[in-house]
């Protein structure tokens, strides 16, 4: 893996890309709850048609779940981010100018792709360096930083009369430095990023692709991962517009509680490391889905309170960076790289799929529907924790 090589460069080089490549997504992904009505407004949308735009994420999300090992191990993982993040900006500034609503739809397919290719090889490169392993929780607690940054820009931007247009430039904008920082590193050739991942054995990355997904603990993990992403994307979506429209909260009064919600996320990611230490990732994860039950609970049952949100951002926490960094003390270590990359990509294909149905069905019935359905898929997570804790390598 060239451990020998990356020892040769300073750590904080590498870590600072990752970190602000994850404020990146979380930026890009944030800021779409706040945007919504008003996107909806001037396409003249319904919840059902506006999910288009998460669908078309779909086949952006797919393409890097199945290249983003393959891209990684043949060009180097500072030329793929420097793809990713180009197509990534090239999508929000597709949103901010598209004058036909199909445009913009299809635009979401380029943002899926630059989205998954992202996560999976800033994940990867993370758990791989025995360096930084131990900062997966502080990686995603700047997404967290980035995803609680979209909707509290977006809220206030539009309060200082933008439109939702104008905003999505500034995102762009954010976006954009990840570009700028991607090339400095490749310009001041940084060994960990832009040396091609080679393996320990004669198998190559497409071999070790298919090997992975023959293991039930790589697909159950990804589809784990794929529930957990969607409640949080269908969350960060559209609670805002189920406390503006359906349960009449002054609208920057729910702007701001969807940022609650990402700052409860990403407190809770900023902690992780002390609870991984005192408790042991499965019992974290254990711990925080019982208490994402309560959250859950609270928020449909409980219409006028606001600590629901930041409670379920802060339960949300732990569980995706605690199952990543499972997996490499679940599985052999040649499987690791697709494994991670596949279930990080994967689990990207939640953020199109769950807040789509959970907007169909809202159009069928009401916009209340959306936190009930978050229960059962909650129970799904229970199911499949359960399964990976007592089917992976044991004592470990």
């Amino acid at each position: 893996m060239g451990y020998n090589q990356r020892s040769l460069s300073p750590l904080w080089i590498g870590v600072a890309i990752a970190l602000y490549a994850f404020i990146a997504i979380g930026v890009a992904e944030g800021g779409l709850g706040v945007l919504l009505p008003s996107i909806v407004s001037t396409y003249n949308l319904t919840p059902a048609t506006v999910t288009l735009l998460f669908v078309s994420q779909i086949s952006g999300y797919i393409l890097a779940a199945f290249t983003s090992s393959l891209v990684s191990s043949r060009l180097g993982l500072a030329r793929m981010l420097l793809i990713a993040a180009v197509v990534l900006t090239m999508a929000l500034i597709i949103y901010a100018t598209s004058p036909y609503w199909l445009f913009m739809v299809a635009a979401g397919s380029v943002l899926g792709l630059g989205i998954g290719l992202i996560d999976a090889g800033i994940n990867t490169y993370i758990v791989q360096d025995s360096r930084s392993a131990n900062m997966i929780g502080l990686l995603h607690a700047f997404y967290g930083i980035g995803a609680l940054s979209g909707p509290t820009i977006a809220t206030t931007l539009l309060s200082l009369g933008m439109n939702w247009r104008q905003v999505y430039w500034v995102l762009a904008g954010i976006v954009s430095l990840l570009i700028v920082s991607v090339l400095g590193a490749m310009i001041y050739r940084y060994t960990p990023m832009t040396l091609k991942v080679s393996t320990s054995t004669n198998t190559t990355a497409l071999e070790n692709l298919g090997r992975s997904l023959q293991n039930p603990v790589v697909v159950l993990t990804g589809l784990l991962l794929l529930v957990y992403v969607g409640i949080e994307a269908c969350i960060g979506n559209w609670a805002y517009t189920v406390q503006s429209v359906a349960r009449q909260t002054p609208e920057l009064i729910a702007g701001y509680s969807v940022s609650a919600y990402w700052l409860g996320l990403t407190l809770g990611r900023l902690i992780l490391g002390y609870f991984l230490q005192r408790l042991g990732a499965v019992r974290t994860i254990t711990m925080s889905l019982s208490l994402l039950m309560i959250g859950l609970l609270a928020w449909w049952q409980l219409r006028d309170q606001w600590i629901s949100l930041p409670l379920i951002g802060f339960a949300l926490a732990a569980i995706f960076p605690a199952t990543i960094w499972l997996i490499p003390q679940r599985l052999p270590d040649v499987l690791v790289p697709a494994a991670v990359s596949f279930a990080t990509s994967i689990a990207s294909f939640g953020a199109a799929l769950i807040p789509t149905g959970a907007g169909w069905i809202a159009s069928w019935t009401s916009l209340e529907i959306i936190p009930m359905l978050m229960m059962p898929l909650a129970l799904v997570m229970v199911g499949l924790h359960c399964w990976l804790v007592q089917h992976s390598l044991r004592g470990k």
